[in-house]
């Protein structure tokens, strides 16, 4: 079976043609640029595109304002982890020092004890 095309070549030369020209059309019916009421939805578009760059910027602002809150928390917990160990650090120093402390005067002690239970033999 053959497909017949019922539009002849004329036929879609002349839609195409008139295609053409309702788009021409169109196009020259548009107003100028100075029309005021052109000039109006420019500016109309304007202030909306301006109001969303200033919100972008108030939010990129807010957004690196928070950045820097959290990289101060950050640094101030590090810090506060850097006191608390060398605090630790300091205790346990002292805690050494004590212990010797108490070693030596047992040692003491002993010496003493010796020397007393020496002389009494003596």
């Amino acid at each position: 079976m053959s497909f017949q095309n019922s539009q002849a070549l004329t036929d879609r030369l002349a839609a195409s043609s008139k295609a053409r020209s309702e788009t021409l059309a169109r196009f020259r019916a548009r107003p100028p640029a100075d029309d005021p009421a052109v000039l109006a939805r420019h500016s109309a578009r304007r202030a909306i595109i301006d109001a969303r760059e200033t919100r972008a910027a108030a939010r990129e602002a807010e957004r690196l304002v928070e950045v820097a809150r959290a990289a101060a928390a950050a640094e101030a917990a590090r810090l506060a982890e850097a006191e608390r160990v060398e605090a630790e650090r300091l205790a346990a120093e002292e805690r050494a020092i004590a212990r010797q402390a108490e070693l030596k005067a047992q040692r003491d002690a002993r010496y003493l004890a010796r020397k007393a239970k020496a002389q009494r033999r003596g």
